[in-house]
């Protein structure tokens, strides 16, 4: 679905398909020179972070296994409760991995937070984050991610695995829900 066919739900595109597929490629060279002689596993956060993990793993020119834990602070809101419910653990014993955390957007900060200091508790070699998005003003805790596709403002996004309340996780592009559609 592009947002030319649902533009009366969505404010403002941010960022489209097209940029976001040539960022992806140009992370994927970067973590490939990174982690080139490495064993890299590639951990994905249910939900959102399904299409960026599916583009990116296709993207990277290494071999590198997936697994996904499915964690939820926001539950139907457009604001996260910053308290972590695991619905899905990882299937791969983290010790002795380099670990890389595919995150659809960075906003609080909260759950990747203790994302970070689940899998540091978990032997993991090392751990770092690749995000398609992050909301910088939005922090309410320092996350180090190497990895940044986007910085974006501080608004309600849907698109390409993001969602509100299960919809929009199929649009093509990054996208402001506008406020009529969640208020």
């Amino acid at each position: 679905m592009r947002a030319a066919e649902i533009q009366d739900d969505l404010s403002e595109i941010l960022v489209t398909e097209e940029q976001i597929r040539e960022k992806l490629d140009e992370l994927a060279a970067r973590v490939a020179a990174d982690y080139a002689g490495k064993d890299l596993l590639l951990v994905g956060v249910l939900k959102g972070a399904f299409v960026v993990m599916a583009d990116f793993a296709r993207a990277l020119p290494m071999h590198a296994p997936i697994d996904f834990m499915a964690v939820s602070s926001y539950g139907a809101s457009t604001k996260s409760s910053g308290v972590v419910q695991i619905r899905k653990d990882l299937d791969t014993d983290l010790h002795g991995k380099h670990v890389l955390i595919v995150e659809d957007i960075i906003d609080s900060g909260l759950t990747l937070s203790w994302l970070l200091e689940n899998f540091e508790s978990r032997g993991a070699e090392s751990i770092e984050v690749l995000a398609l998005l992050r909301k910088p003003e939005a922090a309410k805790v320092h996350i180090d991610c190497k990895y940044v596709g986007f910085d974006i403002p501080t608004e309600f996004v849907v698109g390409y695995g993001l969602d509100y309340a299960e919809r929009y996780r199929n649009l093509r592009d990054v996208a402001v829900l506008a406020p009529h559609v969640y208020s």
